[in-house]
């Protein structure tokens, strides 16, 4: 039986007929229609209104507003019940985004009265409770503006939460699926749920499909230097001459580095080495006990470490640098640094990825930034580290619609098998924090947004001030990004003294980034005019479909034109930097 075939409940199967839930439906709506008429049809706010008979003004509960949009919430839930008594009647349009929710992509939650029915009256419960939120005074008199949008984000993952998708008695392909397996998905789907709980993390991908080295990281190369932090690799030329400043990249060091390095269609590193550019790539260790005192100024010492390191190794006065999210984050601190001690022109430029300095409008992770949250993180690592299944818990429910709630669906009720998915494996292959400087980050820069203060922040005992750096920089932001969001990411620019290129791209935090020409996939904005703030720049931008890589490595050009033979030193191991063994590494295989 298809679940979209209502008119007739199979025997034994437990699904009621389209006549049986009419009947139900019937009775349900008469006292649905009593309430309205009798009960909140006597909730009309009136000038005359005293005495006992009045009702306080209560904000959120029985005030005008509130009245009103509890007597809508309560009309269009009749008309829902309304239109499953006679499908004939033509259902109340929908906004474009309701209509397209991919949750409800199949044909059955819209042909089927019952499915359309239960869809419908989830988007109606879903913003009758986030307009009440919004709804809810701010300022004076009121919640604190930071409360309420906690309230909003908690608001919004409890209405993904109870999305019926999530449900097996109200989901038509889960219901399917159980008569049609005899169970069989929901058995499946219940080891899957028991495998996750004992390695304590949800899993995305499928197991055993990606191997460091074999299909992910594959693109030549070798360590030439390690430190109890980090390891660095140079890759192999693939050109007969290369730019002459080499191109150094800081991923961000709560990720795995070889998000820059996945399978060879998809890796900024081969197809940065293709274009004819020396290569670095700082691999961060995942962190244990005897890390515990570890700090932002040891991740800034790593920095500045590996620059001298490749500027010895290579016999070059400078190199380009690249810090992607927290790593840009702290490169810009490493700039800040160098323009006081008088050595800015050990970096010839620098990149920015999704990179934040100031934190005023960070988005939804802030909210993980009071005084409680932050109370909870210090009883999580009390071997002086933070697991890092605990940080990708955290960045799953910033997505928790596509991140948390798609899986339960697919892999714990359907009982689907996991796909081959090289980004989501890479996601899930957590890197654990220094509590310390973990702690110290979120309430240095996150909570009191000391880096975009000049002097207010030390780093190595030097107070910094960004300001002072103008060292040329290409600023990229993912319109999409829910972590880095692209206003945040827009007030870098703000605060260098030096030229600025700023290029917005689509997607997000992740896609964003890592998207080769050879996809064809999303597209770009620049504006050559100076603009005051982003909407402004979007408004004057010019589109370009496709990888916005291409114009970064251009604009490299432009701050170096000059190249090398790409022999000597510049293959890894056969100059002074020997090698170690071959990339990725060891550190990138560390728990």
């Amino acid at each position: 039986m298809r679940v979209s075939d209502t008119n007739s409940g199979a025997p034994g199967s437990g699904i009621p007929s389209l006549e049986e839930m009419q009947h139900w439906t019937r009775i349900l709506g008469q006292a649905q229609q009593l309430m309205l008429e009798h009960g909140f049809g006597a909730m009309q706010p009136s000038e005359t209104m005293t005495g006992f008979g009045a009702l306080p003004a209560i904000p959120g509960f029985t005030d005008p507003d509130t009245i009103r949009r509890t007597q809508d919430f309560w009309r269009e839930s009749a008309n829902l019940w309304k239109r499953l008594l006679d499908p004939a009647l033509a259902p109340a349009p929908e906004r474009p985004e309701q209509a397209a929710d991919r949750r409800f992509k199949d044909p059955r939650w819209h042909d089927s009265p019952v499915f359309d029915w239960i869809r419908r009256s989830y988007f109606l419960i879903s913003d009758q409770l986030l307009s009440g939120v919004d709804a809810l005074p701010a300022g004076a008199g009121g919640l604190d503006p930071k409360q309420k949008e906690q309230l909003r984000f908690i608001t919004r993952s409890f209405v993904d939460a109870m999305s019926p998708t999530n449900f097996p008695a109200t989901n038509p392909l889960v219901l399917e699926k159980t008569i049609e397996t005899g169970g069989e998905n929901l058995i499946k789907g219940l080891q899957n749920i028991l495998a996750d709980l004992s390695k304590g993390q949800m899993t995305q991908s499928e197991a055993g499909a990606f191997e460091l080295g074999r299909n992910l990281a594959t693109t030549p190369g070798k360590v030439v230097h390690r430190t109890p932090l980090y390891e660095l690799i140079q890759y192999a030329p693939a050109t007969p001459s290369v730019m002459t400043t080499p191109v150094l990249f800081f991923p961000p060091w709560i990720n795995r580095f070889y998000i820059l390095d996945l399978d060879p269609a998809k890796s900024l590193i081969r197809w940065a080495v293709e274009q004819g550019l020396t290569v670095f790539v700082v691999s961060w260790r995942s962190a244990d006990a005897s890390m515990k005192d570890i700090v932002w100024d040891d991740y800034v010492a790593a920095q500045l470490d590996a620059i001298d390191t490749i500027r010895a190794g290579l016999d070059v006065p400078a190199v380009h640098a690249v810090g992607y999210c927290v790593g840009g984050t702290t490169l810009a601190a490493t700039l800040a640094l160098l323009a006081e001690r008088g050595e800015a022109d050990t970096v010839r430029s620098a990149t920015f990825f999704t990179t934040q300095v100031d934190f005023t409008e960070a988005g939804d992770l802030l909210h993980f930034v009071d005084d409680e949250q932050l109370a909870l993180f210090k009883t999580l690592t009390p071997d002086g580290f933070l697991d890092g299944r605990y940080m990708a818990a955290t960045f799953n429910l910033l997505r928790g619609r596509d991140l948390i709630w798609n899986y339960v669906t697919s892999n714990y009720l359907l009982g689907q098998d996991y796909l081959p998915f090289d980004m989501l494996h890479w996601n899930g292959d957590t890197t654990n924090l220094p509590a310390k400087w973990h702690l110290s980050y979120l309430t240095d820069l996150y909570r009191d947004n000391l880096l975009a203060t000049p002097g207010a922040l030390s780093v190595c005992g030097t107070p910094i001030d960004l300001t002072r750096i103008k060292t040329p920089a290409y600023i990229q932001a993912g319109r999409e990004d829910h972590i880095a969001p692209a206003r945040s990411v827009w007030k870098l620019q703000s605060h260098f003294a030096g030229p600025v290129r700023f290029v917005l791209a689509g997607s997000g935090h992740i896609a964003g980034v890592i998207n080769p020409p050879t996809s064809g996939k999303y597209q770009f904005w620049v504006n050559p005019e100076q603009t005051d703030s982003l909407d402004a720049f979007i408004a004057g931008a010019k589109e370009t479909r496709g990888s916005w890589w291409p114009d970064w490595v251009e604009w490299l050009r432009q701050q170096d034109p000059e190249s090398v033979q790409a022999d000597g030193a510049r293959v890894p191991g056969n100059g002074t930097l020997s090698a170690l063994e071959d990339a990725p590494g060891s550190y990138v295989r560390t728990r």
